[in-house]
C-alpha cells in the first residue's frame, strides 16, 4: 500500500510483486526443508504443524529472481504481478520425500527417518492453504516457472545434506 500511495498521486514508476514460498540452497535455518533435513540427521524428532496437511505452493528461488527482473524491466508502472511456482505441495509431503532420499543415501541402522516426525500443534492463525494464481504474469509475459519442484528440491536438499553431513553441524 505504501508503494502504490507513492505510485498514484506521484506518478513515481513501481511495480509489485507478490510470490509463494521460496525455496534454495542457503536458505534460512528455521525454514522447513532446512531443519527437516538437520533434525533427521541428528536423530531429533520432526514437529511437523497440525496434520502436516497444509498446502503451500513451492517457487525455487532463481526463477523467482529471473521473474522480477523480468517484472521490471517489462512490467507496466502501478500493476502488480502474482509469481507462483505452480508446486502445490503439503509438509507431510515435504517431509517424506526428504526421509525418502535419507533413508536410500544416508540409512539409518535401525528404522526409517520417518519414524522421527511428530505432530505438534499448529501455530494461531495459520492458513491450510497459501497459494499463488499467477495467470496474470503467464498470460501477459509467457513466464512459467523453470525449475521443476523435482529439480529444485533436489538441488536444494543436496546443498543440505552435504552442509550437515561434512560439518556435522545438526543444531
Amino acid at each position: 500500500m505504501i508503494i502504490r500511495s507513492y505510485h498514484h498521486p506521484y506518478g513515481i514508476n513501481t511495480v509489485i510483486t507478490n510470490c509463494s514460498n521460496n525455496y534454495c540452497p542457503k536458505q534460512h535455518n528455521e525454514k522447513l526443508i532446512a531443519p527437516v533435513i538437520r533434525k533427521a540427521l541428528a536423530g531429533d524428532t520432526i514437529p511437523i504443524y497440525g496434520d502436516g496437511k497444509n498446502i503451500r505452493d513451492w517457487l525455487y528461488v532463481l526463477d523467482h529472481c529471473v521473474c522480477i527482473d523480468l517484472v521490471y524491466h517489462q512490467g507496466k508502472s502501478g500493476e502488480v504481478y502474482n509469481i507462483g511456482g505452480k508446486n502445490e505441495r503439503n509438509n507431510n509431503h515435504i517431509a517424506h520425500k526428504i526421509y525418502e532420499v535419507l533413508d536410500e543415501v544416508n540409512p539409518k541402522q535401525k528404522g526409517s527417518y520417518k519414524d522421527q516426525i511428530t505432530y505438534v500443534e499448529d501455530r494461531a492463525g495459520c492458513y491450510r492453504r497459501y497459494t499463488i494464481v499467477a495467470t496474470k504474469i503467464e498470460k501477459k509475459f509467457g513466464w512459467k516457472a523453470d525449475k521443476s519442484f523435482k529439480s529444485g528440491i533436489i538441488k536444494t536438499f543436496s546443498w543440505y545434506l552435504n552442509k550437515y553431513l561434512e560439518l556435522n553441524i545438526y543444531l
